[in-house]
């Protein structure tokens, strides 16, 4: 694979290092966009099939990117909290069960659980991250497979960490839940659509991802899957679509209050959205196009060289085998002045962010070698 930069608008003099917070645009999907915003000033071309259509394009890609053989286990989401919250509804939770989570984990994948401390009287154990030093990503993995126990009713963590993407043993987690019997729940923001991710071999009883970072999406639109210990749950809303005959605009007074079967029930209200819908499934057919597992690589090739120059100048980095190639955190030594090395990117218009105690850098198929060792020079 090469750069994919003149598929974006990125500035030459702009070095966008930061698809963690938001991907840069596809002129693709700017197209798309555009092309279904004009057609709301033509109201009258907008047909009942066109309401499900996209949708169902969307779910199909969706569902092929994440290598999922069933389109019905996959719902459309607003945001990453809508889907955990969905989770949080139909999983029955007695006194005593106990939730896993990790150290600095995103909000939205915290919140609704920590509440249930109060609702439901469970207890939210939180991993926590080991200091930084050589073999973190392993101890952090051991600590948390350690801490599944037969209490354990729900795991809900990510794939990689959104600080400075440390990576968990997805498999060795799933086989730990099945023998305690607790639920697997993923927050697959920042790594669907980067990095490899396979239902089938996985299996986790859900998968929320949010769709403007690394599935290419616009902002207010996401994926999920879940899967069947779902199928016949009770989703957080109403509405006229995700309930059984909607496609039949001539009855829809006459009222069907059976959901439609399996995920399908979990979609949001309007999950037509005739301009971020488009949008998010044009993104998600070119990263099928790409794949993956060849953008992992790709990002693996062109950081490779950069990473080893920055632990050669006294930075930690975790190690390859524990770490994304598409997120890495880079933390500073104590002498190492954060300041000065944020004023330097700034000055040479070098955008990465900064999450908890690491400077997180996270390149896409935009970015090159060059871009990254652009960034080396700013740590001298």
């Amino acid at each position: 694979m090469r750069s994919q930069k003149h598929l974006f608008s990125l500035p030459e003099e702009i070095t966008y290092l930061n698809c963690a917070t938001m991907s840069a645009q596809l002129k693709s999907v700017e197209k798309i966009g555009i092309e279904n915003l004009l057609k709301k000033s033509t109201p009258y071309v907008i047909e009942g099939k066109h309401f499900f259509e996209e949708r169902a394009i969307l779910k199909q890609r969706f569902a092929q990117l994440i290598d999922c053989t069933d389109d019905e286990s996959v719902s459309i989401i607003p945001s990453v909290s809508y889907g955990i919250a969905n989770a949080v509804k139909n999983i029955p939770f007695e006194k005593g069960d106990e939730i896993i989570v990790l150290d600095e984990q995103f909000p939205s994948n915290f919140y609704a659980w920590k509440h249930l401390e109060t609702t439901e009287g469970v207890s939210l154990k939180t991993v926590a991250a080991p200091p930084v030093a050589s073999g973190r990503g392993s101890l952090w993995n051991e600590k948390l497979l350690n801490t599944i126990n037969s209490k354990t009713k729900v795991v809900s963590i990510p794939q990689v960490h959104w600080a400075d993407g440390t990576l968990f043993n997805l498999k060795a987690i799933r086989e730990k839940t099945n023998e305690v019997g607790a639920y697997l729940i993923i927050d697959g923001t920042q790594s669907v659509g980067a990095m490899e991710f396979s239902i089938q071999k996985i299996q986790p009883d859900a998968l929320i991802c949010a769709g403007y970072k690394w599935l290419m999406g616009g902002y207010g639109l996401g994926m999920a899957y879940y899967g069947a210990r779902f199928y016949d749950g009770t989703p957080i809303e109403n509405n006229w679509m995700n309930h059984e005959g909607s496609e039949d605009f001539t009855h829809l007074a006459k009222y069907n209050e059976n959901f439609k079967p399996k995920s399908a029930r979990y979609d949001m209200g309007e999950s037509s959205n005739f301009i971020l819908t488009p949008m998010l499934s044009e993104g998600i057919r070119q990263l099928n196009e790409w794949s993956p597992k060849a953008i992992q690589e790709y990002c693996k090739i062109i950081s490779q060289a950069p990473i080893q120059q920055l632990k050669k100048l006294g930075y930690f980095i975790e190690e390859e085998s524990f770490r994304a190639n598409h997120l890495f955190g880079i933390y500073l030594s104590e002498e190492k002045k954060l300041q000065s090395i944020k004023d330097r990117l700034q000055a040479e218009k070098i955008f990465v962010s900064y999450r908890g105690n690491a400077i997180r850098v996270s390149p896409n198929v935009y970015n090159t070698e060059a871009d990254l060792m652009k960034l080396v020079e700013c740590f001298f």
